[in-house]
């Protein structure tokens, strides 16, 4: 199906759908699923960037495809293993995937995904994070309890850095910090990067998966518990905890204040108003929606029309 319009200044939403070998592209003023695109291969991480590129990994069928936001393939490749999470560095035409079963990154060609090179890493990669102004690569290595911390500039490894148990979903906060989410030990990582220093361990609900940050806070959705536990970006306590859907998963903060959470069980995104803490609408989407990376464009998508 291809992308209808979109209102103009409405943010979309890319949401994976594992279950359903699909994606939702979904207006999230609206809620109203704009276009439901076939994804073979049990579709998982995602990267949306600002000119409007969709990068979707499907580990099932080890394929990375690079769309439009008309859901036009634009390119895609095959890789060889286990890839799972994604992160796109802009500035050097480069986009990260992680490795889950051979220990290691792939780094590809964002235009064409060409392999450029790959890079070592610890046992089972999976969340991967470029840092805001771009110097610095973090891939969380669940089996390791560590996270790894590469120089974008030059692919070469700056700092591994032990965090809480299985770590797998990771972000940097808008200051630069780094976030990590330990399904194993239910806390949260909070790192200086650059310098490779804990700077916090703050507990967190059962199996915390995804980082999201808006309003001064950050969000981490909790897996187990079906919640999605605030903090104060400030001084790091816990402001709250929010009832979202069954098996929250995938986070990312859109462009009106609010932030944007992937039901998984419930096949649904959760929208909290990032200041009120309030739910303030539930929108379905295809089925197991994960949405495991950067899933959100702000504003109208380059190449759809109003």
């Amino acid at each position: 199906m291809a992308a209808a319009a979109l209102p103009a200044a409405a943010d979309t939403g890319f949401v994976t759908c594992q279950n359903g070998d699909a994606l939702s592209v979904l207006d999230l003023v609206t809620g109203e699923e704009r276009a439901r695109w076939s994804v073979p291969g049990k579709p998982a991480g995602v990267a949306v960037v600002p000119d409007g590129d969709v990068f979707v990994v499907s580990p099932g069928s080890k394929q990375v495809r690079r769309y439009s936001t008309a859901g036009e393939v634009l390119a895609e490749t095959r890789l060889d293993g286990g890839p799972i999470g994604v992160a796109v560095d802009p500035a050097r035409g480069r986009i990260f995937v992680s490795d889950w079963y051979n220990a290691r990154l792939w780094v590809l060609s964002s235009e064409t995904l060409e392999t450029l090179a790959t890079l070592p890493a610890d046992a089972a990669p999976a969340g991967l994070a470029v840092s805001p102004d771009g110097a610095w690569l973090a891939a969380a290595e669940r089996d390791a309890d560590a996270v790894r911390i590469y120089h974008t500039e030059t692919l070469t490894v700056a700092r591994v850095v032990g965090v809480g148990t299985r770590p797998f979903g990771l972000g940097f906060a808008p200051d630069g910090r780094l976030f990590v989410g330990n399904v194993g030990s239910n806390d949260v990582t909070v790192l200086d990067a650059p310098l490779g220093e804990v700077l916090a361990t703050l507990p967190v609900g059962d199996r915390p998966y995804g980082v999201g940050f808006a309003a001064g806070r950050a969000f981490v959705t909790n897996q187990y518990a079906s919640t999605v536990t605030v903090f104060d970006l400030g001084d790091l306590s816990a402001l709250a905890t929010i009832d979202v859907g069954e098996y929250p998963e995938g986070i990312a903060a859109t462009g009106d204040g609010h932030v944007a959470v992937a039901n998984w069980f419930d096949n649904s995104l959760s929208l909290i108003d990032a200041r009120t803490l309030e739910v303030t609408a539930t929108y379905e989407t295809c089925d197991g929606p994960r949405a495991f990376g950067a899933f959100i464009l702000p504003g109208n998508p380059p190449g759809v029309l109003p």
